[in-house]
């Protein structure tokens, strides 16, 4: 494993960065950690340093996901709705305690490719209506949660296969996007967080109330944006929910889309890929739809639920940017968003709207919130991406050539 200057491994500096920073545990809390068993040598380093800080409360929630993929390839829709592995209802009991969650993502390429894409958007549906009172504590930012990416070897040789030691690249790939190279990665995050805060400022100030999207992949969307609509980012709370995390967002009035979307890159959605695909929006629903592969997928996401089919994210990220700059497809959102701008279909976010917790579901549903099951991001960021707001003082360019000019 890599090593720095100052002796620590950097995996050491990952988890420290992890625990104290974006999820700030402290002696007593409550932790529960989900991840893949391909993962399982790291996380036992995460429960030994958690206990060092005072954690004695830590549930694994283990799964394999060679075993998941046997069961959705074999299980019938009436099956994989009852199968305790989709049961996520331990989540609420450590949400009622107040627990911070860390979940770790470590990819499989192509595992998914031959389970139909009903039982995988089924089984994603089942674990999300089972966690209810997590769902509505993570959207309320009462409790601490963060996604990390955990290399494995699998991924690393699809993601890396030109390289002599794929895994090694990838780690060393990670160091760099989670600034893990720096003296003291948690002093370097706060630095950059005080940067975004300053352009989430900037952005707040203009009261944008419009946005239009436009590239030369044929993108020509208008997002509206709530009224007291506010900016977000990874310096908006106490915790850093993405690690990495290099965006700006907000969330639209859900109502009011209109105009059509290219997607700038491949979507893994549950271990299967939709390339080259394209929305249209209406009156705020995605009414058409095409992609070169995983049309079926696609489709899947979009009919999730009555809202699935509206956005709930825009977010702003430089095309200029740490993992844009890899020149590299990672094959997981959680990667992928961070290199681009992208929407996102399903749930939107009560922190972007002024005085939220002052509403009533009904009146946030009036005011444009997006109060869907699912929640998908795809990105749609290009070199080429011009974005124009519309704010209470006129049009502004706020993006050109890819990258915030404000």
């Amino acid at each position: 494993m890599c090593y720095t200057n100052n002796g620590d491994t950097m995996e050491e500096k990952y988890i420290e960065l992890l625990l104290k920073r974006c999820l700030k545990v402290q002696k007593g809390t409550p932790l529960l950690i989900s991840y893949n068993t391909i993962n399982r040598v790291f996380v036992d380093k995460i429960v030994a340093y958690a206990k060092k800080l005072g954690v004695t409360d830590i549930y694994l929630d283990e799964k394999n996901q060679i075993e998941v993929h046997n069961i959705l390839k074999n299980s019938s829709l009436k099956s994989i709705k009852e199968n305790p592995l989709f049961d996520a209802s331990i989540w609420d009991k450590y949400a009622s305690k107040d627990a911070a969650f860390l979940m770790l993502e470590s990819e499989i390429p192509n595992l998914m490719n031959d389970v139909p894409s009903k039982k995988l958007a089924l089984a994603a549906m089942q674990k999300s209506l089972t966690k209810p009172l997590y769902k509505k504590r993570q959207l309320n930012n009462e409790i601490a949660w963060c996604i990390a990416i955990v290399p494995n070897e699998l991924w690393a040789r699809e993601i890396f296969k030109d390289e002599d030691e794929p895994l090694q690249k990838f780690w060393d790939t990670l160091e760099s996007i989670c600034m893990l190279n720096s003296e003291d990665p948690v002093k370097a995050w706060d630095e950059f967080l005080n940067k975004q805060q300053e352009m989430q400022d900037k952005l707040n100030a203009l009261q944008i109330k419009k946005l239009h999207y436009k590239n030369s992949l044929g993108t020509d969307l208008t997002i509206t944006l709530p009224k007291d609509a506010l900016w977000a980012s990874g310096a908006s709370g106490k915790w850093i929910v993405n690690m990495p995390s290099y965006e700006i967002f907000t969330t639209p009035d859900y109502h009011e889309t209109e105009g059509i979307v290219y997607a700038s890159k491949p979507l893994n959605y549950s271990g299967k890929e939709i390339k080259d695909f394209n929305i249209t929006f209406k009156k705020g629903k995605a009414v058409k739809w095409s992609a070169k592969e995983g049309y079926d997928v696609l489709s899947e996401i979009i009919t999730g639920d009555k809202l699935s089919s509206y956005l709930g994210e825009a977010a702003l990220v430089n095309y200029d940017s740490p993992i844009s700059n890899t020149n590299k497809i990672f094959k997981t959102t959680l990667i992928d968003e961070n290199a681009a701008c992208h929407i996102a279909l399903g749930s939107g976010f009560l922190e972007c709207l002024k005085d939220s917790d002052k509403l009533d579901q009904k009146e946030l549903d009036k005011r444009g919130i997006n109060s869907s099951k699912n929640h998908v991001d795809f990105m749609i960021g290009t070199k080429d991406l011009t974005i124009e707001a519309e704010t209470k003082d006129g049009n502004v360019v706020i993006m050109k050539n890819g990258n915030l000019i404000i």
